[in-house]
């Protein structure tokens, strides 16, 4: 989970200027990327987006298993790192907001633990009419998934006939650090046939 959250206010009652950024991030731990990417089913050479990639907990995974990865990341120094980290690998490193993210033209797929921020967002484009979306596997706060599983998200009657959504892997505070307060679970999203 990496993103850009709005600074708090300062004991003056004014808002740190713009160019000041507050970067909330929980990194998630190796053994949990690792078993996130295993249950998703990665195959070779599949086209693989990672949300908000921070260091690349998923990417590593991700490469491991046969993925192209686009690594989305915004902070500027966790994307030197992916590009340092991937430099040989099929990786492709792109600054962007993953609350307006330009979706691939192919068939694609998300494995990711996006900013728990932007997700609402994410999740609208993922599965917005014209979406190249085959299957995403999404690490969110787990109320978050409950309602989207439960149909009770915002535009459900629209996504739920080109969509199935299902409760994935439990994943307790424990796997990030620092921890986050609340827990997460993966939605995992996959097109009907």
């Amino acid at each position: 989970m990496s993103g850009r959250q709005r600074r708090p206010a300062r004991k003056d009652g004014q808002r740190a200027p713009p160019q000041q950024q507050f970067w909330g991030w929980h990194r998630l731990s190796d053994n949990w990327a690792a078993r996130i990417v295993e249950a998703a089913a990665i195959e070779p050479g599949e086209l693989v987006l990672d949300v908000g990639a921070g260091d690349g907990a998923l990417t590593y995974h991700l490469v491991a298993a046969g993925a192209q990865v686009i690594a989305v990341e915004l902070h500027p120094g966790r994307r030197q790192v992916l590009r340092q980290r991937f430099a040989d690998q099929p990786v492709t490193v792109v600054a962007a907001d993953a609350a307006r993210l330009h979706l691939p033209k192919r068939q694609f797929r998300v494995v990711a633990n996006p900013p728990y921020a932007v997700s609402s967002a994410l999740l609208r484009q993922l599965l917005s009419q014209g979406s190249r979306l085959r299957s995403a596997d999404l690490v969110l706060q787990r109320w978050v998934v409950r309602r989207f599983v439960d149909g009770r998200a915002p535009g459900a009657n629209r996504w739920m006939r080109d969509f199935e959504l299902h409760h994935g892997l439990f994943v307790p505070r424990t796997a990030f650090c620092p921890p986050p307060r609340l827990d997460s679970a993966v939605l995992v999203i996959r097109r009907r046939r």
